[in-house]
């Protein structure tokens, strides 16, 4: 597929450099690269920078390596799941780097593309895969019993019909299999009724859930926090976009376990735990797109981002002074 001109605009860009702030040089990783917008940026922001782009959609990679070719050698682009950030690193040789962005949202060509699956606007497969491999939605709804369909609706779709739109979903199969986005909208529609005025489409967290399940989205991004904090330098950052409360709640509390530093009583005249606090919040509250924004991108309206940085090394040992 040709790089066609697809309306790729980048949610937060400016509140992203300014945190990552790469100006000052080094090594950066676009953990979800898509279409290169963000990485763009921190390129142009210094001719010291380089990024290693990371994505799992092969089409999106081909299109960032063309839209980003006059950056030559600075950006090195990677196939694969930003889960695997470890991995991917260490192949590289690279051990820490000087900032991480991860963008946990579905990219604007995902959405737009009819044939991904991603959208109930436009009839499609119901595919949703953000790669090219793996088991489908189809597929997932084709063979998920009622109770897993019924957990996959309630815990990543937040759906509080959950239980009906299940029972539905099964009998339908039985009868034949639920192959399109439109197919599968038109069976939630009849538990949940139409489309009221003002309001989100009644498909919307079903659609959400069975992406989140299909991807493994939220399985491993505790884990990918947790490598991406070890592999930040001394007075790097990590900068996390997400979309949805589910997202946003994992973020938040795997960033809270890491800022957390001496747990001993303050009674104790040292400290015995040994932990140090080795990583800091950048901002107390997430960071919400611009009224201005908005109105230019109204797809992040949803977007929320945190940023945490590293302020020491690892390694403080009991009897630590409390303070």
């Amino acid at each position: 597929m040709p790089d066609d001109g697809a309306v790729h605009v980048p949610v937060l860009l400016r509140e992203v450099v300014a945190a990552l702030r790469p100006e000052r040089g080094g090594v950066y990783v676009d953990a979800t690269l898509g279409l290169g917008g963000h990485a763009r940026a921190l390129l142009e922001a210094s001719r010291e920078t380089r990024v290693i782009g990371i994505d799992r959609d092969p089409s999106a990679l081909r299109i960032a390596r063309e839209r980003l070719l006059a950056f030559g050698d600075r950006l090195v682009t990677v196939e694969g799941r930003h889960e695997d950030l470890a991995a991917h690193l260490d192949r590289l040789g690279l051990g820490r780097v000087d900032g991480i962005l991860a963008d946990l949202g579905v990219s604007s060509m995902q959405l737009d593309l009819a044939e991904r699956g991603f959208s109930f606007m436009k009839e499609g497969p119901l595919d949703m895969r953000m790669g090219a491999s793996g088991p489908s939605a189809a597929d997932l709804v084709a063979t998920a019993s009622r109770e897993e369909l019924t957990r996959i609706f309630r815990e990543w779709g937040e759906e509080r019909m959950a239980g009906p739109i299940a029972r539905r979903v099964v009998e339908a199969r039985d009868t034949a299999p639920i192959r399109t986005t439109g197919e599968m909208r038109s069976l939630v529609l009849k538990v949940l009724g139409p489309k009221r005025p003002m309001h989100k489409d009644p498909a919307t967290r079903v659609f959400q859930a069975l992406r989140i399940a299909t991807n493994r989205e939220l399985v491993e991004l505790e884990r990918f926090l947790d490598d991406a904090v070890q592999r930040l330098a001394l007075g790097a950052r990590l900068s996390v976009l997400s979309y949805h409360s589910l997202e946003d709640r994992i973020v938040k509390h795997t960033f809270q376990r890491h800022t957390a530093g001496c747990t001993c009583p303050p009674s104790f005249p040292v400290c015995v735990c040994s932990r140090r606090r080795v990583m800091a919040l950048v901002t107390r509250r997430s960071i919400r797109p611009t009224l201005a924004e908005l109105g230019e991108n109204p797809r992040a309206r949803s977007a929320r981002m945190r940023v945490l940085e590293r302020v020491a090394e690892n390694g403080a040992g009991p009897g630590t002074p409390q303070g």
